[in-house]
Formats: C-alpha cells, sequence, structure tokens
C-alpha cells in the first residue's frame, strides 16, 4: 500500500477502472479537487492519481486471492507489510463512504499490533498495581514487567545497564528533563547551544526557554541546497563556547539522515555534550548509542508501536548521577526530613510519582515484537518503499518534495513531505481522506522555522511503515 504510480497518470478513466478491477487496491483520482479550490488552478494540469493497495483479510484463503490479484509467481517470498498486516486489526475497517482505511501517517504517530493491545489489557486484568512501593503478589509482579521492560529499552537502542533509561510521558518530556536538570546546571551566559532549523519544535522550544533563563545563545544551522542540514557548517560553528549540539537523527519532514556519530565527535572534541531526537529513527532502524556515542537520546513509544503516554530518556550514567531531580515527590527521594531531602540514585531520581506502568509494559512488548521481526530486516524493507514512493511521487506533475533525492550513498527515510501546485495541503489531506479513506498528514508538522526557511506554510506527508506495502496492476 503506498503511493503513487506515475503511469496511472496517463491512463484513461476506463483503463484506471480497468486497473481497479484487475488489483487488490484502489486507483485513486484527484481531478475533483476543483470542487475545493478555483478551477483556474487546474487549468491544463495533468490528471493526478495516487494508488494504494489493501489485503482482503488476515484469513489463509484471502492471502492466496490477495497473491493471485498482485500476480506475484508463487514462488515469491511474501513481503513484510503482507506477512505483519494481520497483527494490526485496526487497519482492516471501512470509513466514511465505505473506503479501506489506509494509514499512511506513521511519522505522527504508529498502529499498535495486537501483541502490545493484549500486553496493556493483559496488566490491567492481571496484576494491575503500583510498582516499587509493595510487597505483595500483584505489586512485586508489575515491579517485575515494568522493570523489565526497562531492560528491553536498554538492550534495544544498546545501552551499557538499564540505569541509563528514564521512563518520561514522551520525547518532548524528556527533552525538557535534560533542559532544566542538566541544563540549568552546566549553562551560563553566552555558552551556545547548536541547533538545525529542521528540529521538530520540542526540540527548539525547551532550549529557547531555557536561553532566557540562563543567557545561554541558541545558533542554528542551515540547510544545503540539497535540503538536507548542512553538517559542515555545523562542525565549523562548534567551537570552546559550545556547551550542547541538540540534532536531529531522521527529520520528520525532509526525510533526511544525519551522521549522529561523526556529530557526536565533533561535540565531545570541543567538550560538549550531545542530545539526539531519535523519534524518527529508533522505530525504523537499529541505533545503537554506544556505537554512535551520544550523550542524551530520546525516542518516543507511540511511534515505534506502542501505547500513547510514554518515552524515554538514554543519558550516560555519569551524566544522570550528576543531574538534579526534575520533578520532586514521591519514588525520587530517598529520605525526607521537615527540612530537607534526599534523593534517589538514577533513574528512579527522576521518575517522580507513579508511572505509565501499563504503558510502560506495553512498550516492552513492542520492543519483543519489533525485535521478533529485526530492525536491519524492517529498515531494509523501509528503504525499498521509501524510494519506490518518492520515485513515483516524484514523477507527478506539479508535485515538490522536500527534503533530499534518494541515492546510493544518500539514504532517505519512508516518508515524503510535499506541495502540489495549485493545492493547499489540507484539501489534499482532506479529500483523500473523505473520499477514499487515505490518512495522511497536512500543516507544519511541528517544523515551522523549517517550513518558512522553505518559503512555505504547510506540506503534506505520506509517511510509511513495515506494514505497508507495494501493489502491481
Amino acid at each position: 500500500m503506498i503511493l503513487p504510480n506515475s503511469r496511472l497518470a496517463k491512463l484513461t478513466e476506463a483503463e484506471a477502472g480497468t486497473t481497479m478491477r484487475t488489483m487488490e487496491g484502489v486507483v485513486l483520482k484527484l481531478p475533483s479537487f476543483s470542487q475545493l479550490i478555483s478551477p483556474n488552478h487546474l487549468t491544463n494540469r495533468t490528471t493526478l492519481n495516487f494508488r494504494f493497495g489493501f489485503p482482503k483479510s488476515s484469513s489463509s484463503s484471502s492471502s492466496s486471492s490477495s497473491t493471485a490479484s498482485l500476480s506475484v509467481p508463487a514462488a515469491a517470498p511474501v513481503s513484510l507489510g503482507h506477512s505483519t498486516r494481520p497483527d494490526f486489526e485496526i487497519l482492516h475497517q471501512k470509513i466514511h463512504n465505505g473506503s479501506k482505511l489506509v494509514y499512511l501517517d506513521n511519522a505522527a504517530t504508529s498502529q499498535k499490533p495486537s501483541a502490545v493491545i493484549d500486553a496493556v489489557n493483559n496488566y490491567y486484568r492481571s496484576y494491575n498495581s503500583n510498582v516499587h512501593r509493595g510487597i505483595h503478589f500483584l505489586s512485586a509482579r508489575a515491579t517485575d514487567e515494568y522493570e523489565m521492560a526497562r531492560k528491553k529499552v536498554a538492550a534495544f537502542i544498546n545501552a551499557s545497564e538499564s540505569s541509563e533509561i528514564v521512563f518520561t510521558r514522551n520525547a518532548t518530556e524528556a527533552i525538557n528533563l535534560v533542559a532544566y536538570s542538566w541544563g540549568i546546571s552546566n549553562l551560563k551566559p553566552k555558552d551556545e547551544i547548536v541547533l538545525t532549523i529542521a528540529e521538530h519544535h520540542s526540540a527548539i522550544v525547551p532550549w529557547q526557554l531555557l536561553s532566557e533563563r540562563t543567557g545561554a545563545v541558541l545558533k542554528f544551522v542551515s540547510l544545503t541546497e540539497d535540503e538536507v542540514p548542512d553538517v559542515k557548517m555545523l562542525q565549523e560553528l562548534l567551537s570552546k563556547k559550545t556547551k550542547l549540539v541538540v540534532v536531529h537523527h531522521v527529520s520528520n519532514m525532509l526525510a533526511s539522515v544525519l551522521p549522529i556519530k561523526d556529530i557526536a565527535q565533533w561535540a565531545h572534541d570541543v567538550g560538549a555534550r550531545i542530545l539526539v531526537d531519535a523519534c524518527q529513527s529508533v522505530p525504523h532502524m537499529v541505533v545503537d548509542v554506544q556505537n554512535l556515542g551520544v550523550d542524551f537520546l530520546v525516542a518516543s513509544s507511540h511511534k515505534m508501536c506502542g501505547p500513547t503516554g510514554v518515552g524515554f530518556l538514554y543519558g550516560k550514567s555519569e551524566l544522570l548521577a550528576s543531574m538534579p531531580p526534575f520533578l520532586g515527590g514521591g519514588e525520587m527521594i530517598s529520605e525526607v526530613f521537615l527540612d530537607h531531602s534526599t534523593y534517589a540514585d538514577p533513574p528512579s531520581r527522576f521518575e517522580a510519582g507513579t508511572p505509565a506502568i501499563g504503558e510502560a509494559i506495553g512498550l516492552g512488548a513492542a520492543i519483543d515484537y519489533l525485535s521478533e521481526i529485526g530492525m536491519q530486516k524492517i529498515h531494509d524493507y523501509e528503504v525499498e518503499l521509501g524510494n519506490y514512493l518518492y520515485e513515483n511521487l516524484h514523477t507527478v506533475p506539479g508535485v515538490r518534495i522536500y527534503g533530499p533525492a534518494p541515492s546510493q550513498t544518500v539514504d532517505r527515510a519512508a516518508l515524503c513531505s510535499f506541495n502540489v501546485e495549485g493545492l493547499h495541503p489540507t484539501d489534499i489531506a482532506t479529500f483523500l481522506d473523505q473520499q477514499h479513506g487515505v490518512a495522511i498528514r497536512s500543516g507544519h508538522h511541528c517544523a515551522q522555522p523549517l517550513h518558512r526557511f522553505l518559503g512555505i506554510n504547510a506540506s503534506a506527508r505520506a509517511s510509511l511503515y513495515f506494514l505497508q506495502y507495494k501493489t502491481r496492476c
């Protein structure tokens, strides 16, 4: 299931209808945007056609039918998208006017496989209890499962020990934790923080607030002509004044991938620390924090097949040990007196109050699910999907895709942010949703500075995951 097939732009309406009958999918024709905007905007324009594929059902009989309709040879292996799709019940539904749901908004949040939903349900049905505070059976089991989830996260990103993983509400809170705990303790007037203009708002606003409080200066890296953050400029900005580098691993709008290991080394060479926003990389590729050499890394559960309401911060143990608490309350203390308190060791020091227990356990189940597939397998499959998406969308007249073109030396994530000449991205998203059941994102994707740099206010975005697949006529 993927956007689009450029050849369909040349099909007549009758040919397109034949195509719809000979494949397990839908061909989407977009001439009726004239209902949404002035017809003058579409003068002499080629009709846009987008194609998406769907499975008939998760049954074995449907699988054989789907294979036949896709004209895949009997000996051909089943794609990762086909093999995992039965695990996502939410995708097997019809919406609006009976259209089958096509979910292409994975960069915003991923869908959850049955194994994750079952794990969360099992917690609430079988051993719901608070953690770390009771000796009874339910509390002991909940504590074991919660801490096991922490160990799974640590292993997943190759942290040296599970105590380097702090559970937070999301990646945004994790970044704020570093800003207010490490930042306030370590930054002073005229110190510099280096960022790129392509950062998510969650990786910009906390440092703006911190700079107002500490007098630190924010330095921003712009884009190259290929619309990739300029790493040469980043390297040149680093100096002894630099105390922190804040960068994304994969851009949620440009789909570009930064050389984090190199950037971490450059930061350390001038005595600076590095924080990596890995929300768009941890769900899609192998991420090894020890190999990358990063000091802090953040990610969110809900983008990697896990529940909402939980994310995590990775921090080197010596850094976390030196940082004061972010929030005060139960769980994060060692002893409390009327005139002072002492604090627990990390990670408990940064997990005040009752945590999102069921959500953390669900994240652990998501990691089990992804690990069983294999992150390298997921990455390789998504590179193929992402290139197919870019190459076909790129051939549609009037479409402008943002970010670098894929090549043998340039990797793109499996997403495309784009605009269509004469159409507002919200109109595109609304039309696809209401007329064809296709979910894409429109707006600024929490990247307003980047959109302004590109001279636009908004864009449409189709973002894929391993549960998507290509269809053939």
